[in-house]
């Protein structure tokens, strides 16, 4: 074989050293090189591996014999062959010796594709080629500002969502026109998929990765991935999926201990393993291992379209005492892992800077400075971070007895204490609606109607206050047990007017929402907000206003989480006009008792808190609801503005 098609770039594979490869995915895993003379098609075979004794490509084409086709040293640590003969599909796995004889076959860490199912091979795929039709989106998206946009993210697991009667699996391609339909109707901005990178394991929904440069065969292959993005973004919707560098299966046939040494992983079981979840912590401090991760996200955006990418448990990334009874300090004697801090510094400058408009989010559950800061700023460079504190304290609120929320209306209000401190994603994820935690409109205290009346006035809550909105799959319908990833959603619910009217009352908080630039313009700062009735404890009844860019006052949002509708319930206005109800929880269509205001309402000059106007409206049971100004003068500045 010509030493030719075993060189690599120079570049490339310093860069890769240097931890600054964003696309070591065109150099390393494999690719098609051209042919040989008799015409038959050339592959080449690059893996890093830099203890390994002798590395072979075993397959099907070959009858798994582990030593007919070798792979020589290219670079220190890097290993290079070419096989003549495959075809897509063929199956393969690295035959890898390490320092101890002991030959173990290896998933290749940068395929594109692998085996269905349980099986653990590698496939020979070529992605290049498809037809995307997209273009006019991912324009759009490279002069767009997320922050100051819509964001309402419907969460789901592909292989739970719907599956047709007698399949395992459902298909990307399948899906993909599933819910464009679905989304269009539900008036959702962006789905976002559970990981989809190849595992092993079903029970860990994704979250235990093996394949980080391959969509999962389970749904079928890259191109079909391809499409599914293709089609949501032709309907105006876009995609973020779930992304896992914060650790690793120990299965023996992927990513642990790959050349016979603790290679992808920190040797110091202090710091290389998670006890709790039974996995493996990449090693953040190896450069190999930085390229390695930040190419996989660079691969999404670049051969898949994904519009963001939500970073799984960073917290555990970022504490070296995370779970852990014992660990290792850093360098200044603290509890950070820097060198993590580091790589996602890294990871969101890479892909940010290469892709303006997209998103990064970071699950990070406590009270970490600066997640969403840029890096110059001393930041971790994410765009979003879900808003843990507002999810525990909503929960824990709306699952208590009404008489006892009286006595804990912080819960409520605490959350815009920090609400500006980073950029918030509003999440009611799939964590919450798992291992025992209940539905969750299960969740909601009192008789199942008040169950559901709760959960509209929650998810009303929600989408009134700053933040971008998560929904998980089946929530917005009012799914009544657990999620449970071996099977569907119970879709067959809609057929009783109560989930129907809770979908129904889905759509249209979200069409609003998308509709009123106040509810999403400004949800980084106070301009954007006000309490109209923040103290309101012994009702249990809060108020709050949203304001346009030009400071005039456009949304009210009045929510009652009693079991009694409240007569003349009193809010504070900056100026004179009415306000006209635009959208009420209670309303019958959405399954509510009918309490509302039917006509616009007249502002008072009475004085209320620190406004010069009042008004008094009639809220239903258990309810949110949503009043337009109008003929409204700008704001006035309230007293203490200039100190929030």
């Amino acid at each position: 074989m010509e030493e030719s098609l075993l060189a690599l770039p120079d570049t490339d594979l310093y860069l890769f050293d240097e931890g600054n490869a964003q696309r070591a995915y065109l150099v390393f895993g494999c690719h098609p090189v051209g042919t040989d003379d008799e015409g038959e098609p050339l592959h080449r075979f690059v893996v890093w591996a830099p203890h390994a004794k002798s590395i072979h490509v075993a397959g099907d084409f070959n009858d798994w014999d582990e030593t007919a086709n070798p792979l020589a040293i290219v670079h220190e640590g890097v290993w290079s062959g070419v096989v003549a003969g495959l075809k897509d599909g063929d199956i393969y796995k690295y035959a890898v010796e390490g320092p101890d004889g002991e030959v173990s076959l290896k998933f290749d860490p940068f395929a594109f594709h692998a085996e269905n199912g349980l099986h653990t091979g590698s496939k020979v795929w070529d992605i290049d080629g498809y037809a995307w039709h997209d273009a006019a989106w991912m324009e759009a998206r490279r002069a767009s500002d997320v922050l100051h946009a819509p964001l309402s993210i419907y969460e789901l697991q592909i292989g739970s969502w719907r599956v047709a009667e007698g399949e395992m699996y459902p298909n990307y391609r399948i899906v993909a026109d599933q819910l464009v339909e679905y989304c269009r109707t539900m008036n959702y901005t962006h789905v976002e998929l559970l990981p989809i990178t190849e595992y092993p394991f079903p029970g860990s929904w994704g979250y235990q990765a093996t394949g980080y440069y391959s969509p999962s065969s389970r749904y079928g292959t890259p191109q079909d991935f391809m499409y599914l993005v293709d089609t949501l973004h032709a309907a105006g919707i876009g995609v973020i999926i779930d992304w896992v560098p914060a650790h690793f299966p120990r299965d023996a046939f992927a990513l642990a201990k790959f050349d016979g040494t603790p290679q992808f992983e920190y040797a110091d079981p202090r710091k290389g393993e998670h006890a709790e979840w039974g996995t493996l912590v990449f090693d953040y401090q190896k450069p190999q291992v930085q390229s390695f991760l930040i190419s996989s996200a660079m691969f999404f955006f670049d051969k898949y379209h994904v519009d963001g990418i939500r970073v799984d448990a960073v917290s555990s990334m970022l504490y070296l005492d995370y779970a852990r009874t014992e660990w290792v300090p850093n360098a200044n004697g603290g509890n950070i892992n820097l060198e993590a801090e580091a790589f996602l510094k890294k990871l969101n400058a890479s892909v940010l800077s290469e892709y303006p408009g997209a998103m990064m989010i970071a699950e990070e559950s406590t009270a970490f400075p600066l997640v969403t800061a840029p890096p110059y700023d001393g930041g971790l460079g994410f765009t979003f971070k879900w808003d843990m504190g507002f999810m525990h304290d909503m929960l824990d609120y709306c699952s208590m007895d009404p008489l006892f929320r009286s006595g804990n209306h912080d819960k409520l209000t605490f959350g815009m204490m920090y609400a500006f401190s980073e950029n918030y994603v509003l999440a009611f994820s799939h964590d919450e609606v798992v291992h025992g935690k209940k539905s969750m409109v299960d969740k909601m205290y009192g008789t199942y109607e008040q169950k559901f009346a709760t959960l509209r006035a929650l998810m009303g809550f929600q989408f009134g206050r700053p933040g971008k909105k998560l929904t998980f799959m089946g929530s917005e319908f009012g799914q009544v047990i657990e999620w449970d990833f071996q099977k569907e959603l119970d879709w067959f619910l809609l057929e009783y007017p109560i989930h129907d009217s809770m979908r129904l009352w889905s759509a249209e908080l979200n069409k609003l929402y998308r509709a009123t630039p106040a509810l999403w313009k400004i949800d980084d700062g106070w301009a954007g907000f006000g309490w109209s009735n923040v103290d309101d404890r012994d009702e249990s009844a809060i108020a709050f206003i949203r304001y346009a860019n030009d400071g005039t006052p456009d949304m009210l949002v009045c929510c009652n989480f009693t079991p009694n509708p409240l007569t003349g319930f009193t809010v504070g206005l900056p100026c004179a006009g009415t306000v006209k109800e635009v959208l009420n929880s209670d309303e019958p269509r959405f399954g509510g008792s009918g309490v509302g205001n039917p006509r616009a309402v007249r502002t008072k000059h009475v004085p209320f808190g620190d406004y010069p106007y009042s008004a008094q409206l009639e809220l239903g049971p258990l309810s949110a609801a949503f009043f337009r100004f109008k003929h409204m003068k700008p704001r006035t500045r309230r007293a203490g503005d200039d100190k929030k």
